[in-house]
């Protein structure tokens, strides 16, 4: 990864185009990749008692629509060839996201949403440079990226928990209810994964994965500091 990041020299003119008109579309299409949709605020508002399937459902529709999430999960797996790794880092993001998750939301962590999205944003920012071995380059040192995967799954977690507690979800059954939701979201993580696994395998298969996996990480870098952006600038926007 280390030869790649010192190889790559300048992008030319049309790689950077590229960054920027796919950040772009994110700002259009998204202000906060954790933000549940109108309809799914006012269904969980509405509705007390145990509900396991649509919670489900609501969890695996978060995950699979989750920008910030396939972005990170993206550059957690980018250089990973071997399935017996993969599982071994996505299982640290998902023990993390849960973890959080549950807790924050039955514990009622009072957390700023934009600080924990933009340091979601910053996740992917990190990732990506970890990929382009510019902590080799810049301090000779390679951080333990299981622990990094952990931390940054934690992190996810507390995010989405933030968003839920946003709109109230009634006591009865909440834990039950919550667990579902847990399982939705691990459930739309591996379809999500199971496509990214899928493409990745395709496209290494060809030339143009070592002639353009610079480029991409480039792309995944500018997305998590549009992403950081537009947290940090929601948190001063409502200050």
């Amino acid at each position: 990864m280390l030869s790649l990041f010192r190889a790559a020299g300048t992008l030319p003119w049309w790689h950077v185009s590229i960054a920027y008109a796919l950040a772009l579309a994110l700002w259009a299409s998204t202000a906060a990749a954790h933000n549940v949709t109108e309809g799914d605020a006012g269904y969980i508002q509405e509705i007390w008692g145990v509900h396991l399937i649509p919670f489900a459902y609501l969890g695996a529709k978060h995950m699979v629509t989750g920008y910030d999430h396939i972005l990170f999960l993206l550059g957690v797996v980018f250089f990973l060839y071997r399935m017996k790794h993969v599982a071994i880092y996505v299982s640290l993001f998902a023990i993390g996201h849960s973890v959080t998750m549950l807790a924050g939301v039955s514990l009622h962590w009072d957390v700023n949403a934009y600080v924990i999205d933009a340091i979601i944003g910053f996740s992917v920012v990190y990732k990506a440079l970890d990929n382009l071995g510019a902590y080799q380059r810049w301090f000779g040192v390679q951080p333990n990226t299981k622990a990094a995967t952990l931390i940054f799954g934690l992190l996810h977690g507390l995010g989405l928990a933030t968003k839920i507690l946003d709109y109230q979800i009634a006591e009865e059954g909440l834990l039950a209810n919550l667990i579902a939701f847990n399982v939705g979201v691990e459930i739309g993580q591996i379809l999500a994964l199971a496509v990214i696994l899928i493409a990745m395998g395709h496209w290494r298969r060809t030339e143009s994965f070592q002639h353009h996996a610079y480029t991409a990480n480039v792309i995944m870098m500018s997305l998590g500091f549009m992403l950081m952006g537009v947290q940090i600038t929601g948190y001063l926007v409502a200050a």
